[in-house]
């Protein structure tokens, strides 16, 4: 895409009068550029069995094309119509929680030959009819796909056909790496497979998981192959990623390997979600972007993202700019809303969109005029913008699977400790892109420092990886839980933190649930405050073999343990934490890492609630942003080279003092082309 996309998701199918036209003037006022549609409206489109009618695609897209309106369409498989459930009820998935209801949405078993036939059908039959249409560049694959918790009889018997074909025929083998020997769960024929479902076994059932993920990349696959034998040049496929929900959203999603499931795709989408008003801190959007981003290592869609939606979110004045630019910051090429028109009945009724039930102009939709206009202006400046990070973390879906089976004190799980260390990071405005087991001991060498969270279950190859990139210079921190088991969930026989004690000089037998223990802090680890010392969750007893310590544990029972190591390993160093630290401690054991690695630069100067972000742009110039996540001003230095704020036009001086008002932000381009192509970005650049 080459330029700036500002847009809504539109659905004229919804809409309780006719006023497509009235639609789309409010639109051009908005400058919305891009509508997508279709997604979910397959019951309208098909409305009994091989009965089509595409009336409602075909009027919106001649609308639209002859506004200048650019349409993404969406395949329309994500909710199935009633027809296709009374002809065949077996499409509803059977879970955990049994056979499935009709009603909501992803009901669905992605695997069931009926319902694949039928999504095949309405794929070919809308994509081929809208594929020479002007108006439409590119398509959405169905619409934040899972699995669904899909286990019926269908699912069980390509499980089990799956486990043949990877432990090669060999029961004995299955039951020594999966131990199910335990209870007498051993299995001694494949017809006496039984279902995952029941299973208390951790390493079957984290196996089953991996197996329920790779039916998503599978049909995300499948999708894109039917789409792309209609897709003419300069369209593009795409699908819209989520995360974990906590009522937002929040971390690695638990039933998608996104890093898999985007190999399909020209270019990575994403829907987020995110608290707002007086909680909005943009940690959740950073993630988001920064996760996505990463999927294809390039510019993404925020194919979703929220106008009003709840109560609770509709924001602040200023907050809506605030946010569209910060989706930019990260490296979005498109910001869209979660949608158009507020909806007048039905389970999202209070889900508003951009416009509010009256469907008039309100003060979202006039600032979203304001942000429309500022794409369209800045256009040429702020797309195609590349980040080049020095840091990245290890996400592993793996370890989030396996640490579901023994989930830590508190109901803390593996995201809670990923977002942890990634809201430190982005705190003290560290650029960070995300990695995954399987990425290239290449593209890892091009990271100073990697920070590995939580990564309980992991193949040897991998922890040999990060032992390799750390002896040859890289800076490496690892979290609690690391190391302990391989990728069968079955527990290493060394002493914990198995393979990585070679680089983290360190290792442990004991692990406890901590009460009443703070930290006491080494004359080495002068970074943080004896006041920022509470061990929370979590406490490996550590004992150094050859590390440094940090800092012990400050307890009458156990102050003879290490709680945090450095270990210089070849020409690199390694950063291990035995316990789940507070944010205040871990801003500063970040700060000591981020040093030594050389990673403290000017951007660290500044810290939350001002956020900076930046990257190179088409020209080779670095553009800037400062970000106010505060209802409050903010003022600081302006430390860098001298440029030109793009939203004012106002030239800025090295040394000039900069005001945000609350929730404001500015977005500063370097002046000099040269100088700024060859910076390093985000955090560490050499101004």
């Amino acid at each position: 895409m080459g330029r700036l996309h500002y847009g809504v998701a539109y659905y004229d199918e919804y809409m309780p009068y006719e006023r497509l036209d009235k639609d789309i003037e409010m639109m051009k006022a908005a400058g919305i550029t891009v509508v997508r549609i279709a997604e979910s409206t397959w019951s309208t489109h098909e409305p009994q069995n091989g009965v089509f009618d595409f009336k409602s695609v075909d009027r919106v897209l001649d609308a639209m094309h002859k506004a200048g309106i650019d349409v993404i369409i969406g395949t329309p498989t994500y909710a199935i119509p009633p027809w296709m459930v009374r002809e065949h009820p077996e499409v509803l998935a059977v879970t955990k929680d049994g056979p499935g209801k009709y009603g909501a949405r992803q009901i669905m078993d992605i695997t069931s030959p009926a319902y694949l036939f039928y999504a095949e059908r309405i794929i070919r039959k809308l994509i081929s009819r809208t594929c020479a249409h002007p108006a439409v560049i590119g398509y959405q694959l169905d619409n934040e796909t899972k699995h669904y918790g899909t286990a019926g009889p269908n699912v069980q018997l390509q499980f089990v056909k799956a486990m043949r074909e990877k432990f090669g025929n060999d029961l004995n083998e299955l039951n020594r790496r999966f131990g199910l020997t335990y209870w007498s769960n051993r299995i001694e024929a494949w017809e006496d497979f039984p279902s995952a479902l029941g299973t208390i076994n951790g390493s079957l059932g984290a196996e089953f998981a991996r197996f329920q993920r790779q039916l998503v990349t599978d049909f995300l696959a499948w999708q894109a192959g039917i789409v792309n034998e209609y897709k003419k040049p300069g369209q593009f496929v795409t699908h819209n990623f989520d995360f974990e929900w906590r009522g937002h959203s929040y971390g690695v999603q638990r039933d998608v390997d996104h890093f898999k499931a985007a190999e399909c795709l020209d270019i990575a989408g994403v829907d987020i979600y995110h608290p707002s008003q007086g909680e909005l801190t943009g940690a959740e959007i950073s993630f988001g972007g920064d996760m996505t981003r990463s999927l294809k290592q390039s510019n993404y869609l925020v194919l979703e993202t929220q106008a009003q939606a709840f109560p609770h979110w509709t924001p602040y004045p200023g907050q809506l700019r605030l946010l569209a630019f910060s989706h930019l910051a990260s490296g979005a090429s498109m910001v869209a809303y979660w949608h158009w028109h507020s909806i007048h009945n039905s389970f999202e009724t209070y889900w508003k969109g951009l416009l509010s039930h009256d469907l008039q102009p309100n003060p979202i939709y006039n600032e979203a005029k304001t942000i429309g206009a500022d794409f369209a202006r800045l256009s040429e400046s702020l797309s195609g913008v590349r980040k080049i990070n020095r840091v990245a973390m290890l996400v592993s879906n793996e370890a989030l699977s396996s640490i579901d089976w023994f989930p830590l004190p508190g109901g803390v799980n593996y995201n809670d400790v990923v977002r942890r260390c990634y809201d430190a990071l982005y705190k003290l405005n560290v650029g960070c892109d995300f990695i995954h087991p399987e990425t290239d001991a290449k593209v890892l060498a091009e990271y100073d420092l990697i920070v590995v969270p939580a990564l309980y279950s992991a193949p040897d190859q991998l922890l040999e990886k990060l032992n390799d990139y750390t002896e040859k210079g890289g800076h490496i921190f690892y979290t609690f839980k690391s190391g302990f088991t391989n990728d069968d969930v079955q527990v290493r026989t060394s002493a914990q933190p198995g393979l990585i004690e070679r680089a983290c000089g360190v290792n442990y037998q004991l692990f406890i649930e901590p009460k009443d223990v703070r930290i006491q802090v080494t004359n080495d680890f002068s970074a943080i405050s004896e006041e920022a010392g509470s061990v929370e969750t979590w406490m490996e007893l550590l004992t150094p073999t050859t590390a440094e310590v940090l800092a012990r544990y400050d307890h009458p029972q156990w102050n003879e343990y290490a709680a945090i190591t450095r270990n210089v390993f070849g020409k690199g160093t390694a950063t291990y934490i035995g316990f789940m630290p507070e944010e205040k401690l871990l801003l500063g054991l970040f700060e000591q890492v981020l040093r030594e690695a050389g990673l403290w630069g000017q951007d660290q100067k500044l810290a939350f609630p001002l956020i900076v972000k930046s990257g190179i742009n088409r020209a080779g110039c670095r553009v800037r942003y400062f970000l106010n996540y505060s209802d409050e001003s903010v003022s600081f230095d302006y430390g860098y080279r001298d440029g030109r704020e793009l939203l004012s036009g106002d030239d800025i001086r090295h040394g000039q003092l900069l005001r945000l008002p609350g929730w404001g932000f500015a977005i500063v381009e370097d002046r000099e082309s040269a100088a700024c192509s060859s910076a390093i970005e985000d955090g560490v650049a050499k101004d």
